[in-house]
């Protein structure tokens, strides 16, 4: 199957930065949401990235407008039609069950229909789409344009030929794929939990803090200490992780998210984006 189109839905974080890798690795794309003010952010920053690249000499200004040209920002979803869709929009079951099942109406017989969940199971996405068998996890990772790991997840409904399209379309825009079934946190966020509770168990305890914690691990090896990198991610997100990773799992009392985070979250500290979290940031 060729694939000549992608459309990404929604223009967060991660909709935007996989929209931008798509188009810099030359492929036509739709970037949908239903709020034109993120699409707007989104298209802003989309130029200031590009124009950082021409700054330092990685692209010309030709290739910048090149790159933004195969852009096309949309909150109507009539206009969202192509061979393949990775959602990447609130994480949950009910609304991205809704939103595959309206895409599948306007969609030809062929297209994929691929989620970027974080950690809810595809295999319950999929049961409940009209066409089960071409549903796919595609997990990126922030920031979509940096990071070159993708989990390909499959579930026992998927198509050979739609896991085999969708390694080959990781690796076509420079990415890294790691093939895995549908399990609670996939591969990476089942083993990055303790990284991010044990931490926090440390915290709770009153053993350390948070500036020592992330100096200590950073200067063990680890690219970013636990709570610089849960700010980074959004604290939203690494909670909502952590809580459906606990209930997929049963509860184990090892994995028992935090009270810390969930306050933080409860207060809209959800780290970067929000300008604090477990450390305050000024807006660039």
């Amino acid at each position: 199957m060729e694939i000549h189109t992608i459309g990404v839905c929604g223009a967060g974080t991660m909709g935007r930065g996989i929209a931008l890798t798509l188009a810099q690795a030359g492929y036509s794309t739709l970037l949908f949401d239903l709020n034109p003010d993120i699409l707007a952010s989104a298209r802003a920053q989309h130029e200031r990235e590009l124009e950082g690249l021409v700054q330092k000499g990685k692209v010309t200004a030709d290739k910048k407008e090149k790159i933004l040209a195969l852009i096309q920002y949309t909150n109507e979803l009539e206009n969202c039609l192509a061979e393949f869709f990775i959602e990447a929009i609130v994480e949950k079951i009910i609304p991205k069950v809704a939103l595959l099942n309206q895409l599948a109406e306007l969609n030809h017989g062929d297209c994929i229909f691929a989620s970027n969940t974080s950690s809810l199971s595809i295999t319950e996405i999929a049961k409940q789409v009209l066409h089960p068998e071409r549903v796919i996890g595609l997990h990126f990772f922030n920031p979509a344009t940096i990071m070159k790991l993708v989990e390909v997840v499959h579930t026992p409904f998927t198509n050979p030929d739609v896991l085999s399209t969708t390694l080959q379309l990781v690796k076509q825009i420079g990415k890294t794929p790691v093939q895995c079934s549908d399990s609670p946190g996939f591969i990476v966020n089942r083993v990055a939990r303790p990284y991010y509770i044990e931490s926090l168990r440390l915290i709770e305890e009153q053993k350390s803090n948070v500036e020592q914690l992330d100096r200590i691990l950073e200067s063990t090896g680890f690219k970013m200490g636990p709570f610089k990198l849960m700010d980074l991610i959004g604290n939203d997100i690494n909670f909502a992780v952590s809580c459906s990773v606990y209930e997929q799992l049963g509860k184990p009392e090892r994995l028992q998210p935090s009270f810390i985070q969930q306050q933080l979250v409860q207060e809209g500290k959800w780290g970067k984006k929000s300008g604090s979290g477990y450390y305050k940031y000024t807006s660039s």
